[in-house]
């Protein structure tokens, strides 16, 4: 009987807890919006977009996500991910020549720090606001 108890309760707690998140597709709020032209000031390569899709939890935005039509571009995939303090920026991307690169773009006192990883020359680049600083390959 106990073990019922326990399973019921569980399962009344976990509804309890559980939170509607939803979707809109809009442009980027200004934060959003400078943030992607600060990075793409710095690193063209990172597409400036003004449309984003932004995912909301309770009123509030929890994660926010650009999608590209890659027709007729070079990549097979291209993601972009703003985190919710709009100071971060995740970006992957691949193509065959250039095969899958990911990282990351976080504004630090007004710098724009790129940390990038490509699977293909198995490599490790920082940048500071568009210049490499360090790079090593594993």
């Amino acid at each position: 009987m106990k073990k019922y108890i326990l399973v019921l309760a569980l399962i009344f707690s976990t509804i309890s807890f559980a939170q509607t998140i939803t979707s809109k597709q809009e442009d980027a709020n200004e934060a959003q919006y400078e943030l992607l032209k600060k990075v793409n000031e710095f690193y063209p390569d990172i597409t400036l977009n003004k449309t984003i899709t932004n995912f909301y939890a309770d009123g509030k935005i929890i994660d926010s996500r650009q999608e590209f039509n890659l027709k007729g571009t070079k990549f097979s995939s291209y993601k972009l991910s703003i985190e919710p303090d709009n100071k971060k920026l995740l970006f992957e991307y691949e193509s065959v020549e250039s095969g899958k690169i990911y990282g990351d773009v976080t504004i630090f006192k007004g710098n724009a720090l790129r940390t990038t990883f490509n699977e293909q020359k198995s490599e490790i680049e920082v940048s500071l606001n568009g210049k490499a600083v360090y790079s090593k390959k594993l």
